[in-house]
């Protein structure tokens, strides 16, 4: 049996009957969003986060997984939150968003909310990895720094490039078929300053889902990992206002 790391454990504190499915990025752990949850929690919701196929492990064992392992552990988890609960809104984060989005087009979401979600990505790479997959197994990511104690920054120091292809796949799906079949509320909230995901995807999003009550907050310094930055508590009051509407 694979060990999870430390801190990169799936959590759910079952409270009222509004519960809120939290979904982490790649190469991430449920960590990322505990804050959050944290916060959520304090408000009366019951959290669960999720912990992707793969994820707070190995890379080895990311690069085993594809997107539909991701969705699977998705649907598991949302099935398992349902029972408790009335509601059920999900909140996602980079590719978290993503698998949000899908849940949102297929399952009875009460209100949807995503963050730093990739359809255009900066990484001029991106177009090779269909390639260097079969090469190379993972390249080496940035340092992430974040002003958080550590337990909520779990995450693998490489980016396994077999799954990021998957992850890929996932993006041309989401873009394709996914975006046109949103109809549930939506909150997107983007940062005008980071290094991952280029800020028009979140116009991309806006423009595409069909929801009737939608949304877009721009975070100014926020980063990637809204949930971590210096302007986390603004994106938490959105959030939960958003939430109570």
């Amino acid at each position: 049996m694979i060990k999870i790391m430390d801190g990169a454990e799936q959590y759910y504190w079952p409270s009222g009957k509004q519960g809120v499915l939290l979904i982490h990025g790649y190469t991430g752990s449920p960590a990322e969003l505990k804050l959050l949850g944290e916060f959520l929690y304090q408000a009366g919701y019951s959290v669960l986060g999720v912990r992707l196929p793969g994820h707070g492990t190995t890379p080895e064992e990311l690069n085993s997984t594809t997107w539909h392992d991701w969705y699977a552990k998705v649907m598991e988890c949302y099935l398992e939150i349902q029972k408790d609960c009335r509601e059920v809104s999900v909140i996602g984060l980079s590719m978290g968003a993503l698998l949000a989005m899908k849940l949102a087009s297929e399952q009875k979401i009460d209100k949807a909310v995503f963050l730093s979600a990739p359809i255009y990505i900066y990484d001029k790479r991106i177009p090779l990895v269909f390639l260097a997959k079969n090469f190379i197994k993972w390249i080496k990511k940035g340092k992430r720094s974040y002003s958080v104690p550590e337990q909520y920054n779990v995450a693998y120091s490489v980016m396994p490039l077999k799954a990021l292809d998957s992850l890929l796949r996932l993006i041309k799906h989401i873009k394709k078929d996914v975006l046109k079949k949103i109809t549930r509320p939506c909150l997107i909230i983007q940062s005008k300053k980071e290094h991952t995901v280029r800020p028009e995807s979140a116009d991309y999003i806006f423009q595409k889902i069909r929801s009737k009550q939608k949304k877009l907050l721009w975070v100014e310094q926020g980063g990637h990992i809204l949930t971590l930055s210096d302007e986390r508590k603004q994106v938490f009051f959105s959030i939960k206002q958003f939430l109570e509407e």
